[in-house]
């Protein structure tokens, strides 16, 4: 009983080694994932701000500008 008790235990130790090496592993793919999302929402506030900036240079809306003096 003694040798089976402690073969379970060995796979016990095995399993939990196991999965503190997945549960690294995930922790580190979360962490560049976090740090990916950040240099997207980062880039994405400038594109945001160019389009402003961009929109805000053109002709504006068509309505609202008077006609052309030929009219």
């Amino acid at each position: 009983m003694n040798g089976e008790l402690e073969q379970r235990l060995v796979e016990l130790e095995t399993r939990l080694a196991f999965q503190e090496q997945v549960i690294a592993e995930l922790n580190e793919a979360l962490t560049a994932m976090r740090l990916e999302a950040v240099g997207h929402a980062d880039l994405l506030r400038r594109v945001l701000e160019d389009l402003k900036l961009a929109r805000s240079d053109g002709p504006g809306d068509a309505g609202l500008e008077p006609p052309p003096p030929h009219y």
